[in-house]
């Protein structure tokens, strides 16, 4: 069943259906853009407005007063309950594509005889953008091949290959990578992974410390909501962490930073792995944003996503066949992130038309429509609503 009473009896029985009082959503709105940026969640204007008064009233004693100078590894750790992280291995702080750049190469370093990067030819543009970047900076060369040919590649390749650099969802398709499986092949050839957790942080029950990941790297702005430009984190599996030797030592990275030495000297915790200052006004929304997991499971998260997945897939069978669509994201349950990806030839004109009819997504070249779905705050009624304009944009003219 695919009628809108029945979406309605889906979200009566939705477990995770309280959730969404946690979001600040534009009333009349269907938001299916989570994976680029997630909605504001209800939190975040009164923990903005707490830390300006931090910031007014204490000055620079909210360094030391008010614990900004230990928030990115009290928020990493956040952030790690929801990758599958013990604490103290994930900390907070710059952008995804310096966390790439300082991940990749330390990576590398920890396997310097190897000349090797494997990497995904369909990644994010940052991914292969700065994978190229170290790639020149280390004198190494970059193999890549579609993610599903990993194993392949590494049985050919061997003992070659230093680094794994891959992603477990697809960012245009949705298409799922098997993040273990990756990961003890890589670890078969002697290979150090780095895993791009952008899309699948937040959205879907992963486990970097059971698949035995060696550093994964992720933004907080999507699934997380951590708001617009929110803070990256980085994880590091403790068992490399002695060994590492990242290129970006920031002052706070410093086993002892207010010694001002004039050497350096890596922390032992994940301190090490600091690079920039806190930036307090973003990680304080993203701290905010956090709460809307406090006692939700990632197994509960996940099995929503993939139902909402699901149901967008057999609303799109239902009442968009013969116009055009073709369906990009795999139908089984066990290869979709959170998201679903339909091509047609008017990608961009439909998409603003949906606009037009309060239902946002986005659009990926050549002529993708891509759909994100954020257990939290997205419903079946939504699902439905964004399926029905489809075919109301569709409709043959002589109809």
């Amino acid at each position: 069943m695919t009628s809108r009473s029945h979406a309605q009896e889906l979200d009566r029985a939705d477990p995770l259906g309280g959730a969404r009082k946690r979001f600040d959503l534009p009333p009349g709105v269907v938001y299916l853009d989570g994976n680029s940026l997630g909605a504001a969640p209800a939190g975040v204007a009164d923990a903005l407005a707490g830390i300006h008064r931090q910031w007014r009233d204490h000055l620079i004693k909210g360094w030391t007063d008010d614990g900004w100078l230990t928030a990115p590894l009290r928020v990493g750790d956040r952030i790690g309950r929801l990758i599958g992280a013990a604490p103290g291995q994930t900390v907070t702080g710059d952008s995804t594509s310096v966390q790439w750049f300082n991940a990749l190469t330390t990576a590398a370093r920890l396997r310097p005889d190897r000349r090797i990067v494997l990497a995904d030819t369909d990644a994010f543009p940052t991914d292969r953008y700065l994978t190229d970047s170290v790639a020149r900076l280390l004198g190494l060369e970059v193999r890549a091949v579609p993610a599903g040919r990993f194993g392949a590649a590494l049985a050919e390749l061997g003992e070659r290959v230093a680094v794994v650099a891959a992603s477990p969802v697809d960012f245009r398709t949705g298409e799922r990578l098997d993040l273990a499986e990756v990961t003890a092949a890589a670890h078969a050839a002697g290979a150090v992974t780095v895993w791009d957790l952008c899309h699948a942080a937040g959205a879907l029950d992963i486990s970097v410390d059971a698949a035995g990941v060696d550093l994964a790297v992720g933004c907080s702005y999507k699934f997380l909501s951590g708001g617009p430009g929110a803070p990256a984190y980085v994880y590091v599996a403790e068992r490399h962490r002695a060994a590492t030797d990242q290129p970006l030592t920031g002052w706070l990275s410093h086993a002892a930073p207010f010694d001002m030495a004039a050497g350096y000297r890596p922390a032992a915790d994940m301190s090490r792995f600091r690079i920039g200052a806190p930036h307090m006004l973003s990680l304080t929304a993203l701290d905010a944003a956090l709460d809307a997991f406090d006692g939700l499971s990632m197994a509960d998260v996940q099995a929503k996503n993939l139902a909402l997945g699901a149901f967008f897939i057999a609303c799109a069978d239902a009442h968009l066949a013969g116009r055009g669509f073709d369906l990009v994201t795999p139908r089984e349950g066990h290869r979709r992130g959170s998201q679903v990806t339909l091509s047609h030839p008017r990608a961009a004109a439909l998409m603003d038309g949906l606009a037009a009819h309060g239902v946002i997504g986005d659009v990926r070249p050549p002529a993708l429509l891509r759909f994100g779905f954020n257990s939290l705050y997205v419903s079946y009624t939504d699902i439905h609503r964004a399926v029905m304009a489809l075919r109301l944009l569709t409709e043959p003219a002589d109809a």
